[in-house]
């Protein structure tokens, strides 16, 4: 069995937009912990960007849909693609590259929490994969109806055993144990 690091919208216009995500900091060293585990670990990395059509804040290329400049990824090496929809599946060619790497698990981890998160989990499993969710390794910002760290805990609860096996991202690629969470 083949996993692979999927990041999702870690962008500077969501990271660093006029609401910040809850836990932002440690969420970004999480995220960055997992890229330097799964690079010594040999697993391949894929970065979602959230593309909005030309003229919106965060169309392809402007300041705003550029991946957040403190997480630590190599775009010459990890594999960026755009999407448009909460899905990391529908209009790109994950899937296909997943299965040309001959992944067949998912280590999903970025934001938001409700929409992208949540919606990648339930498709990658709709399209036989298998999903790990590291419950620290998600997040997104308050709304009117319920606090960040409410949602964050609500999905993490509803995702697991149905869609996803959740875990804690420290157990995830220790160099003790490459091959296994």
């Amino acid at each position: 069995m083949a996993d692979a690091l999927l990041i999702i919208d870690m962008q500077a216009g969501l990271y660093d937009g006029p609401q910040r995500p809850f836990e932002r900091e440690r969420l970004l060293d999480t995220i960055n912990q997992l890229i330097k585990r799964a690079r010594a670990a040999n697993k391949p990395i894929f970065v979602a960007r959230h593309t909005g059509p030309e003229g919106s804040p965060i169309a392809a290329g402007s300041p705003l849909w550029q991946v957040w400049h403190g997480l630590e990824v190599d775009e010459h090496r990890d594999h960026l693609f755009n999407k448009t929809r909460p899905s990391c599946f529908l209009g790109t060619d994950l899937a296909r590259q997943l299965r040309a790497a001959q992944v067949d698990e998912l280590v999903i981890v970025g934001m938001k929490t409700q929409f992208c998160i949540d919606t990648t989990c339930r498709v990658a499993v709709e399209l036989g994969f298998s999903v790990v969710l590291p419950e620290d390794g998600h997040t997104c910002m308050d709304t009117p109806a319920l606090k960040a760290e409410a949602i964050i805990e609500h999905h993490n609860g509803t995702l697991a055993g149905a869609f996803v096996k959740r875990i804690s991202a420290r157990d995830l690629w220790r160099s003790s144990d490459h091959a296994t969470h």
